[in-house]
């Protein structure tokens, strides 16, 4: 374990509807609260799941067991042309912001591979030189699979930073409990989770993890309107068949005792700011270090293949 180079993270944790199925909207939002969070003095500055180009809630793109349809197909490809291919512009934007911020971005995003046709759920780390890590997600979730495939490289990048090792895992996959061991082997101080959990079961879970890895967990969640979705889209009549709102946020950090440094925010965009004491991952392990002291590698041992 390194020594903190910073006892305090200063930290603005975005809440907020992205502008759905819109690449460059998205980003120049993203772009614009970058540049509030700067004039705030966030050092670390976090945006949720997929925040470009959204998370398309309640859509199926067509597909049924065994069939899909002409009409999904070209929904899909909308999403498709608005994913992100990493280091094309929207990377070379948002390396800009970070150096010009000086601060830490992370932002959720639909990956576009450079070569092959296949998507991920993908979440970019930008740090203040302007160099990047991209965590695919392992494994999507129930429908999403429809959209995005498993992780094939980037499962667990870490970024050192002023206030020790900060990795992400993206929404449920911290219910794969392997792979909360992986970054805690990794002794990460900071536990980002972009996520759409808006659900209350989802604020035991995050309450757990922060005890559990004696690491601050920052939930990071959007809105998502029922009005927000193109209009142009074939698949209307499951967008009617959602909420007003569909994704009512939640966002909120939670500290290595598992209290709320922030009450979760629900039903409005916002910027949470607070300041995060940095000495207490640390101060925490004297009595519980998941996997140090309060560990018996000689009868559990995760491997973990990450070549």
């Amino acid at each position: 374990m390194k020594d903190l180079k910073s006892k305090v993270c200063r930290i603005a944790l975005v809440q907020a509807e992205p502008v759905m199925f819109d690449k460059k909207a998205s980003l120049e939002k993203a772009l614009a609260y970058v540049k509030e969070a700067a004039a705030h003095h966030a050092e670390l500055i976090v945006f949720p799941e997929l925040f470009i180009p959204g998370y398309p809630i309640g859509m199926n793109f067509g597909f049924s067991m065994g069939k899909r349809t002409k009409a999904g197909r070209e929904d899909w490809m909308k999403y498709c042309e608005a994913s992100v291919v990493v280091g094309e512009e929207e990377f070379k934007q948002l390396s800009e912001a970070a150096k010009e911020s000086g601060a830490y971005i992370s932002i959720g995003f639909s990956e576009r591979d450079a070569v092959i046709g296949t998507l991920y759920n993908s979440n970019a780390v930008f740090e203040p030189n302007g160099s990047y890590k991209v965590h695919r997600k392992l494994k999507p979730t129930g429908s999403e699979r429809l959209v995005w495939g498993d992780a094939n490289r980037d499962y667990f990048p870490i970024t050192d930073t002023p206030w020790g090792p900060m990795g992400n895992l993206i929404c449920w996959e911290s219910y794969m409990p392997l792979a909360r061991v992986a970054l805690y082997q990794k002794g990460i101080t900071i536990y980002l989770s972009p996520n759409t959990n808006d659900n209350p079961e989802w604020q035991a879970t995050i309450q757990h993890i922060a005890i559990e890895g004696k690491c601050f967990f920052v939930n990071s969640d959007m809105l998502v309107r029922k009005s927000s979705y193109p209009k142009d889209l074939n698949c209307q009549n499951e967008i009617d068949a959602q909420p007003d709102m569909v994704c009512r946020g939640g966002s909120c950090i939670i500290d290595p005792f598992g209290h709320y440094v922030t009450e979760p925010v629900w039903d409005e965009e916002a910027v949470i700011y607070a300041e995060l004491d940095m000495t207490l991952p640390t101060a925490c392990k004297m009595e519980h270090d998941a996997v140090g002291h309060y560990a018996r590698p000689d009868v559990l041992k995760l491997i973990v293949n990450e070549d």
